[in-house]
């Protein structure tokens, strides 16, 4: 009997987990199901660039997996059983249950509005491809001079505000950040970061908490009234909510807690990659949601996994961050390098050169997805009769 492995969520995680999964087991032994909405790979990081208009063109996932064995199930999924061990989705066929006995959690995360009064009724988010679409169609539509007003001074804001200053140079862009501009960069960063603000003509409040948010401005905590014809929320994301409504054991704030190799403490034939799991880096501190940090949890879990069920070594690589990739437009990006725990240090490529580098960076990820173990050759083994995840090896209590 086939061991029934399904991977849920197909963003950056799910699908390099997948393919990687396919390419350490067997196809006779394993059926390997990987399950999403929609029918082509969303290139995250790049959904500002979407924003304003630019083609990235479709990555399917039927040609992507073409050959290697994963099922691709196009449906949404509507709730996780782990007790029963089943996954229910909605698709072309209707309501259906998918029994499992391992389950890859890679549904990621979504818009943080902050439960902000006026976020949902007013403002546009670039976390997926919906939102990115309905703020390219709502920026097509400015006039010039009209205001736009990006809140939220992380990466996501930063490359947001650069873009839409570039793309439509006739906006009065400006950008709302809680604390300093680039604060978590280094000194040369945080320079370079205001020469590129002021060249492209964004305005920037500094330590600025937007408090409400209405059709045509948005309020300050201090009672300042900014213009907006359009607002951009990007102050952080939030994890799937399904995680919370299971039988996992999750954080007060959704993601579920794993071990070193992405397995849930509470539940052995869970995985959790990504975003959805709150997964320790360097001296204990938590990674943060990001591509960089998700990418490696994929690899974890999928070579775990392939380990357990065939008596494989466990393999355990620490996971640590290198630098920050800030795209500032189509000419400009920085790239901050930071400690394994993430915190910036005085070195940071800038100008042309960081642009080239992000853009390769982007690609790499995307190239990831579909040669998920990097060029290393195949190697499918067999699973063990009987070996089961619930059931550690005695090679890892020993």
């Amino acid at each position: 009997m086939q061991h029934r492995i399904i991977v849920i969520g197909a963003g950056y995680t799910g699908a390099v987990a997948a393919g990687r999964l396919a390419k350490r087991l067997h196809r006779d032994d394993v059926a390997l199901t990987l399950v999403n909405a929609e029918p082509d790979f969303v290139e995250r990081v790049r959904m500002h660039q979407l924003a304003v208009g630019q083609d990235l063109g479709a990555r399917p996932f039927s040609e992507m997996f073409a050959g290697t064995g994963v099922e691709l199930k196009l449906a949404k999924v509507t709730g996780v059983d782990v007790d029963r061990r089943t996954v229910a989705v909605i698709g072309a066929n209707g309501i259906e249950e998918l029994e499992y006995d391992t389950l890859v959690y890679a549904l990621g995360s979504g818009w943080n509005s902050q439960d902000v009064p006026g976020t949902a009724e007013y403002a546009h988010e670039i976390a997926g491809r919906p939102g990115a679409l309905r703020l390219r169609e709502r920026l097509a539509g400015l006039d010039a001079g009209q205001p736009v007003v990006v809140v939220g001074g992380g990466l996501t804001g930063l490359e947001a505000a650069t873009e839409i200053a570039e793309t439509r140079p006739d906006l009065d862009v400006a950008l709302a950040a809680r604390g300093d501009l680039g604060d978590r960069l280094s000194p040369k960063g945080r320079r370079h970061l205001r020469k590129v603000f002021g060249k492209l003509g964004i305005t920037v409040h500094e330590h600025t908490v937007v408090t409400r948010v209405e059709a045509d401005h948005v309020i300050t905590a201090d009672g300042t009234s900014l213009p907006a014809a359009v607002t951009v929320w990007t102050t952080g994301f939030a994890v799937h909510p399904i995680a919370k409504a299971t039988a996992l054991e999750v954080t007060g704030t959704g993601r579920i807690v794993v071990d070193a190799t992405m397995r849930s403490v509470s539940h052995p034939d869970v995985y959790a990659i990504g975003d959805a799991a709150l997964v320790a880096g360097p001296g204990d501190k938590p990674l943060r949601m990001s591509c960089a940090s998700g990418v490696p949890t994929a690899w974890q879990s999928a070579d775990a996994i392939a380990a357990r069920l065939t008596g494989g070594k466990l393999p355990i690589t620490p996971i640590r961050y290198f630098n920050q990739c800030i795209s500032l437009g189509r000419k400009e990006a920085l790239i901050q390098y930071v400690t394994a725990d993430d915190r910036a240090v005085g070195a940071a490529l800038t100008g042309r050169f960081a642009a080239l580098y992000k853009e390769l960076v982007c690609k790499g990820a995307a190239w990831g997805v579909a040669n998920p173990t990097l060029g290393i050759p195949a190697r499918r083994r067999r699973v063990v009769h009987g070996r089961t995840l619930a059931a550690p090896a005695a090679r890892e209590s020993a």
